[in-house]
């Protein structure tokens, strides 16, 4: 048994979840997954959009608790240094802190207006104007980290801010969003990633499905 604990709702859903499953994975945690089901009132509210920092996900790790994906990868980054899930130079990590924050409490239209659904394929699907706002600038956050870096990864390596943009690229894949080829090849190599595998995979197995995000584009 793994000495810790990582407590998630849907694969399928679970943007929030996601990112906190990959930033374990990306540090190298062993961990034991807690899944709730769509049922559970926490995790309900956490997949329907009305809040991005509740108690799914939630990490338990030798006597610590810590059940905010920011907190969750600032956590990992602290214990597992070596993973460096963080850049290692502090203008770097600045802006990796900037940017992961930004997703984490911000884009509000396109969560509402894209959620995520690894199940579903919508192609030809009419993004809102408000909603294009977000991506426009997501895009710009991924141009200039990958001019800045060099890629292949936000930052070069793969790291935190990987994570948290990771399920924004499984939108883009859901809901058929054209990207320039920078782009498209930074979306395609986090797709690609054995962790996304392994989790898209999972996701297509839940049985289960709910009402509100059933929806016809």
């Amino acid at each position: 048994m793994a000495k810790a604990t990582l407590t998630i709702s849907s694969k399928n859903y679970s943007s929030w979840s996601l990112r906190g499953w990959l930033l374990a994975k990306f540090a190298g945690l062993d961990f034991d997954e807690v899944i709730v089901g769509p049922d559970d009132a926490s995790a309900r509210a956490e997949i329907l959009l009305l809040s991005s920092s509740i108690l799914v996900p939630c990490l338990r790790h030798e006597g610590a608790t810590i059940w905010d994906t920011l907190a969750i990868g600032e956590y990992l980054n602290e214990t597992f240094p070596g993973a460096g899930l963080l850049p290692a130079d502090r203008i770097q990590r600045a802006h990796c802190r900037s940017i992961s924050g930004e997703v984490h409490s911000g884009f509000t239209t396109l969560r509402a207006s894209l959620p995520v659904n690894l199940k579903g394929h919508f192609p030809g699907f009419k993004v809102w104007t408000r909603a294009q706002a977000d991506i426009d600038r997501i895009w710009a956050i991924w141009r200039d980290c990958l001019e800045k870096s060099g890629g292949p990864f936000l930052f070069g390596a793969r790291g935190m801010a990987d994570a948290m943009y990771a399920p924004v690229v499984t939108r883009f894949v859901t809901y058929d969003v054209k990207l320039e080829p920078q782009l498209k090849a930074y979306a395609d190599l986090i797709m690609a990633m054995p962790e996304m595998r392994e989790w898209i995979a999972a996701a297509k197995a839940e049985p289960e499905e709910i009402e509100e995000l059933e929806v016809e584009y």
